[in-house]
């Protein structure tokens, strides 16, 4: 038996040249390996498989970035975007995003020089099998994200493959490991809801910055790096408590957190504060939507172009925007507008309970059939090719729709004829705020709500102004050396030579009787004195200055314009106010402060004209008129209801038939104006108690200027005059003083025989 066994292993056992030459096959296999690899990545090298990224490439990786509008006070407002991708730099990272990111997608990314071999041994073979192999490290991930997209065939995928490497080691050698983290980073998407990059994400899903994300915070987002729509915290919450605490288990691993810590934080919830991304969210959507305009004017007038010539792409180029706009200013402005108007709509609706709105609105029926050919439901079932009867049923058929609320949206079931009607019977609001001496505009209102109603009312808007014109007409009188003194009999006064004769009507519970001064008349927007003025002072100089006070729309030359007849946007005649409170300088409404690129390159500054449009007596004199308005005029329940005593000049506005209230308020670093009504001038209150402005509009001021006084961080002093003039004031105040001046010229005037 021995024997057999010896002869068995003796027959079988390999002989040295045996093993020789079989030694020699593995090593030509492994060197034709080797070689067949040395040799795909020289093709690869050398574009052979695809061109690869350049060293320009690299330096501006093109990937779609948001462009962010910044406030004055640092704050994102809004972007503008096709992928909501902001970024970030490394010193805006949390340690704890870093950690979670190393501790589970390249733990030994600090040690390797872009491509770890001991993952990629076996890549190949798992590839072409089928079978998903964690062979990438984050900077070859990266390569991935920037550059392509991951191919679905092994084959193709084994070339991509080598592509990434190649750019893993050109990554590696031109940025620093924490420049590849910081680009990692900006570039990753993390799922639904169009959030790119960690900025975008840490806002979308716990409404804060990078800077501040928590251990389990960063544990949720970077699980979701390697499958954003399994491990969705909104759509698979179970799933993604689990992916936190496995990230949470690999950075206790490598040291970045304690057993402790681990486990503290694993009981503790998701704790999300989603916050969706849409072009709507954020402050100051009406200010966005302008603004994106004219930053397309800017770029296309000033030849602004990307350094190979090309135009910037405001959705993709990743621009900062820095803006004049004040986040907290704004936030109160948007919370005045928001809980004052939700009491006036609630009067509008008492107002018109029970009426028959065909018979009581002047064209109701046309506004409506207006409405329903402007609707985007309209115009789809044109495209159609549906007849105009088969449209009109559809408008009277009930469906489901979203509707505006200051409540919040509803989802109800309702004609769409009766959504024109309740949307035509909900009041429109637009609110501005700007520093009179700077030109800089801190809030920006445009409207209700702009998810529902895009349309801007701060400056593409124009209404008629009615009342508020009137200190246009007494600042002419002003500079003609009229006092605000002076007494004129408050009766009908016509006006001939411009046309048909003209005397304003008077509403005879309104009118003040018997003589009563400028500041009065001004004061309480009596039209019998305003006309009797126009009358002295003529229309042409109140034209020319309307006009050097930057109104642009059509003022023609006639009497009715010291009424407040012609339209102007609340951008302009906010503007126009703050000459008065800026010694007779009209300085340019100035939103945009500079633009710049990804990089921080400096590619547009902006400079405000400034035009002095009229003397700086006259304006302080002004000043002194319209605080008039406040103390004992139109405007004085800002002083008996909200408690505002402080140095404020103001004018109340309320045109024809309540169609537009208005009110524009004056203090020293604050100009604001504010517009009410409806979409249609035929649609308003039918009470001038309820639709004027000291109703309408005043209130939202007087909330907004509380909260704004006070809030001292803001610099906004409450009790600072108006500066009187360096060479003084000529023109008499004192209206005590100027009755005894005009009496005693009288007597002098007497015994010299004049």
């Amino acid at each position: 038996m021995r024997t057999t066994n010896t002869r068995f292993n003796s027959k079988n056992q390999l002989q040295p040249a045996d093993i020789r030459r079989y030694n020699w096959y593995i090593w030509r296999i492994v060197l034709g390996l080797f070689a067949f690899v040395v040799m795909m990545i020289t093709l690869t090298i050398f574009d052979v498989f695809g061109q690869l990224p350049s060293f320009r490439d690299l330096e501006n990786p093109k990937s779609n970035q948001a462009t962010e509008i910044i406030s004055s006070d640092k704050q994102v407002l809004g972007t503008y975007y096709i992928q909501n991708r902001s970024n970030v730099t490394y010193r805006e990272l949390s340690p704890n995003v870093i950690n979670a990111l190393v501790a589970t997608e390249d733990k030994r990314f600090y040690d390797h020089s872009g491509i770890d071999f001991g993952r990629s041994f076996t890549i190949f073979a798992h590839l072409l099998i089928g079978q998903k192999q964690g062979g990438s490290t984050i900077t070859q991930q990266l390569a991935l994200n920037l550059f392509s997209e991951r191919s679905a065939n092994p084959f193709k995928r084994i070339i991509q493959k080598l592509q990434e490497w190649v750019t893993a080691v050109k990554l590696e050698r031109h940025y620093t490991k924490e420049e590849i983290l910081t680009m990692y980073l900006n570039t990753v998407d993390f799922g639904a809801y169009n959030t790119y990059g960690i900025k975008s994400a840490a806002r979308t899903y716990f409404n804060t910055t990078p800077d501040k994300l928590t251990p389990d915070q960063a544990a949720l987002l970077i699980g979701m790096v390697n499958g954003p729509g399994i491990y969705s915290p909104i759509r698979h919450p179970d799933n993604a408590l689990k992916r936190r605490n496995l990230v949470l288990n690999r950075m206790a691993e490598q040291n970045y957190l304690s057993e402790g810590q681990v486990e503290e934080y694993k009981r503790k919830p998701l704790g999300l504060d989603f916050h969706q991304n849409n072009h709507f969210d954020g402050l100051a959507p009406y200010f966005r939507s302008v603004l994106k305009k004219e930053l397309q004017k800017i770029f296309k007038e000033q030849n602004i172009n990307r350094p190979d010539g090309t135009p910037y792409d405001l959705d993709r180029d990743g621009l900062k925007i820095y803006t004049t706009i004040d986040a907290t200013m704004q936030q109160y402005a948007e919370d005045a507008q928001r809980d004052y108007m939700k009491d006036l709509q609630a009067q509008f609706n008492d107002h018109w309970r029970g009426r028959n709105l065909y018979k009581s609105i002047h064209n109701f029926k046309f506004l409506l059939d207006q409405g329903m050919q402007k609707s985007d439901r309209y115009k789809q079932l044109k495209q159609q090719e549906k007849s105009d009867e088969e449209i009109e049923e559809n408008f009277k058929t009930k469906t489901m729709l979203n509707l505006f609320t200051w409540h919040g949206n509803i989802d109800t079931m309702m004609r769409p004829i009766d959504s024109i009607i309740y949307c035509k019977m909900l009041l429109r609001n637009a609110l501005m705020s700007m520093d009179p001496t700077t030109g800089y505009v801190k809030a920006w209102v445009g409207g209700t709500n702009f998810e529902h109603f895009k349309y801007d009312q701060v400056k593409n808007g124009t209404r008629q102004v009615g009342s508020t014109a009137k200190p246009f007409t007494y600042a002419v009188a002003i500079d003609n050396g009229y006092s605000p003194c002076m007494k004129i009999n408050n009766v009908p006064d016509t006006i001939r030579g411009y046309g048909a004769p003209w005397c304003p009507r008077s509403s005879p519970s309104e009118t003040l009787p018997g003589f009563i001064t400028l500041r009065q008349a001004l004061a309480h927007s009596q039209n019998w004195v305003t006309a009797h003025v126009m009358g002295e002072v003529k229309p042409e100089p109140v034209v020319d200055l309307i006009k050097k006070m930057g109104i642009t729309t059509n003022v023609p030359p006639y009497p009715s314009i010291c009424l407040g007849t012609f339209d102007a946007s609340v951008f302009e005649m906010t503007a126009a106010y703050s000459a008065f409170a800026n010694h007779g300088l009209w300085t340019e409404p100035t939103y945009i402060l500079r633009i710049e690129d990804k990089n921080g390159n400096v590619l547009y500054t902006h400079t405000p004209r400034v035009v002095q449009a009229m003397n700086p007596q006259t304006a302080y004199v002004m000043t002194y008129m319209l605080k008039g308005v406040i103390e004992d005029g139109t405007g004085s329940r800002l002083t008996y209801k909200y408690g505002l005593r402080n140095p404020i000049g103001g004018k109340t506005g309320t045109t024809q038939n309540n169609s537009d209230g208005w009110f524009i308020g004056i203090t020293p670093q604050l100009v604001t104006g504010l517009w009410t009504g409806c979409e249609d001038r035929d649609i308003a209150f039918q009470s001038t108690r309820l639709g004027e402005g000291a109703n309408s509009a005043l209130p939202i001021f007087a909330l907004y200027m509380k909260k704004v006084y006070a809030n001292a961080a803001l610099g906004i002093k409450k009790n600072v005059d108006f500066d009187a003039p360096a060479n003084g004031v000529s023109i008499i105040l004192d209206c005590g003083a100027y009755n005894q001046q005009q009496q005693g010229t009288t007597e002098v005037d007497k015994k010299l025989g004049f």
